[in-house]
């Protein structure tokens, strides 16, 4: 009976290591593809959302204070990929931005939290438009597409 338990837990360590190589190639594959966050130390629910194009159109923090201070007008979805609301959002609100031909960069607060400090991000998701230096208007929530939509044709497009 000793060596049968043996050989059970070997299989099960080797079936665990070979879990954790092929997850580990996985990611190592999509961070040499498209990656807009300028390192490779990222959550594993960031590396899943790097080939999905709802998740592009990436902005840094550096680059989006560089923008805000420039005074370019510039509008951000703050989001979190470990966020359900977020989650929910997304789907219908890049989409609707595309329609709509809005450039919205997202940011992405599980990797920079810290650095996004300064914008005064409270909760997930949330959409912000700065004009000249200035916040303009805000979105907190989950809100519906319609929402959204009235937020770009009154902030955004004019």
């Amino acid at each position: 009976m000793g060596k049968k338990l043996t050989i059970i837990i070997l299989v099960i360590v080797v079936l665990f290591g070979a879990l954790y190589f092929a997850l580990n190639y996985k990611n190592n594959k999509a961070l040499e593809g498209d990656n807009p966050y300028g390192t490779t130390d990222l959550e594993q629910s960031t590396i899943d959302q790097l080939d999905d194009p709802l998740y592009g159109n990436q902005i840094l923090p550096d680059d989006l204070v560089e923008r805000v201070e420039s005074g370019e007008p510039t509008t951000v979805y703050f989001y979190s990929p470990e966020c359900v609301y977020c989650q929910n959002t997304t789907p219908y609100l890049v989409p609707l931005t595309e329609e709509m031909d809005v450039d919205m960069k997202k940011l992405n607060l599980l990797e920079f939290g810290n650095e996004a400090a300064p914008f005064g991000i409270r909760s997930t998701p949330t959409l912000v438009h700065y004009e000249d230096g200035k916040e303009v208007a805000r979105l907190e929530g989950q809100y519906a597409e319609e929402d959204y939509e009235k937020f770009f044709n009154e902030f955004v497009i004019k």
